[in-house]
């Protein structure tokens, strides 16, 4: 079979319009995920519910996030992004306007599961274009910046939705908000081209070669790392944007809405900042990658232990301290695409990335359970009855989770060098010298 046609320049004019239209997608995605994040407590009046309850939001919102991922590489193997990308418009719009005229909790609950639904096709979708539209040189950096800048949808949901919220009510500015996917979806359709070539080698893989081909991308240990790299990074700072952290800052540390807001907002400029000088790093040391991860991680456990340790509100700065290192995560978490990349070719990065995307949302959907659970058994009266100490007891969940991300970063870091150095001899002495590694492409032996 002859090569495809290339009928668009890579990495030039075209490519950035296609992402800078998917990435406007995934700004929309993550604005409508993290939109409970400041309407918590008007939920919790308005469904009459208490934290378990409130906290089913985002669980299950997240579960059918998580559990789609898979499922969602394999579509965009096959299938392309502009497809799945206008899916996942209609169900992110369908979710949130349902959201919008809900009046009770089980319609509520369904109409977070179809927006669930609908991100959970996003991130994935944007990061594929990145991959066939942008040189090898280009893709890393375009890659972080994909996740810092489509954070924009977090400030967003924080204090211009509570504004919103405050002067529109609750329905007219959810259903305002679903608007905006109508005029993204005719963007999606007119201008996103799924790659540069006329014929795309769309996969048509039987059932049995793609459960082969979904083993061989598992039983590789990078894309493991990658996906445990996800898990330690960004379930801290998930958690706290899009659920916890308004409650904790306002009925726990006292904070007004204004002020907790800001802070929020605060925490989604603080990932551009931290992303840039993160991005570069990974650049700079493509070998020390995971290692970048732990230790930002590290850096959270210490300014989450000062905080939690204290048994009256902390001051200002260190909220602000502790939002912008919670912040850090994101870009974190980011560096797990980068490393499930120096182990796939580009044939199998939708399912690659896939399974790395589980990590992080994995371990938010079930901290942000245990958070509920924990703060529902202190204070059953709800969310009035909420005060620092029963924070402090709850936000120690994440723990458990940072210790047992670090654990298996470690263990995979083991595995996957010593898989370099058996099958890409030179790789890893490559990388240690600064220069990333570019995978020649797949076989049999690579998910040994």
């Amino acid at each position: 079979m002859s090569a495809p046609e290339q009928v668009h320049d890579i990495g030039r004019r075209r490519a950035w319009v296609i992402w800078l239209v998917a990435l406007s997608v995934y700004a929309l995605a993550v604005f409508h995920r993290s939109s409970l994040g400041v309407a918590g407590l008007l939920a919790a009046d308005r469904f009459h519910i208490g934290a378990t309850q409130l906290a089913l939001f985002t669980v299950l919102q997240l579960v059918v996030y998580a559990s789609m991922q898979v499922p969602v590489g394999v579509l965009l193997d096959r299938y392309g992004s502009q497809r799945v990308l206008l899916v996942g418009l209609v169900l992110m719009t369908a979710g949130q306007l349902a959201f919008a005229f809900a009046t009770s909790f089980p319609v509520a609950v369904l109409a977070r599961a179809v927006l669930g639904g609908g991100d959970a096709m996003v991130f994935v979708s944007v990061i594929r274009l990145v991959s066939v539209w942008f040189l090898v040189r280009q893709a890393p950096v375009v890659t972080q910046l994909t996740g810092q800048v489509g954070q924009v949808g977090a400030i967003v949901a924080a204090a211009p939705l509570a504004l919103a919220l405050d002067t529109l009510g609750w329905t007219r500015a959810f259903a305002l908000a679903s608007s905006v996917g109508l005029v993204l979806m005719v963007a999606v359709a007119l201008l996103v081209k799924d790659s540069p070539y006329r014929r795309h080698g769309v996969e048509r893989l039987k059932l049995r070669a793609l459960a082969g081909s979904l083993r061989t991308v598992w039983g590789n240990p990078g894309t493991r790392l990658g996906m445990w790299s996800h898990f330690v990074s960004q379930f801290s700072m998930t958690v706290f944007a899009l659920l916890w952290g308004y409650p904790f800052l306002v009925s726990g540390q006292g904070l007004s809405s204004g002020t907790a807001g800001g802070l929020l907002m605060l925490m989604t400029v603080w990932v551009v900042l931290s992303g840039i000088v993160l991005g570069w790093l990974v650049g700079r040391l493509p070998y020390y990658r995971s290692w970048l991860v732990l230790g930002v991680v590290a850096i959270m456990v210490v300014v989450w232990t000062v905080v939690l340790l204290r048994t009256e509100p902390a001051p200002l700065w260190l909220l602000v301290v502790l939002v912008c290192v919670t912040a850090s995560g994101g870009p974190a978490s980011m560096v797990g695409f980068d490393l499930a990349r120096t182990f796939t070719p580009v044939e199998a990065v939708g399912r690659a990335n896939g399974m790395v995307n589980v990590g992080g949302f994995l371990a938010s959907l079930l901290t942000i359970g245990l958070v509920g659970v924990v703060l529902q058994v202190r204070a059953p009266g709800g969310v009035d009855a909420y005060d620092l100490d029963d924070f402090r007891a709850a936000f120690c969940v994440q723990y458990a989770f940072w210790a047992l991300g670090a654990v298996q970063v470690l263990r995979y870091r083991r595995r996957a060098l010593a898989h370099l150095r058996r099958v890409h001899p030179g790789a890893v002495e490559q990388m240690r010298a600064g220069v990333p590694f570019v995978h020649p492409g797949i076989g049999n032996h690579e998910g040994v």
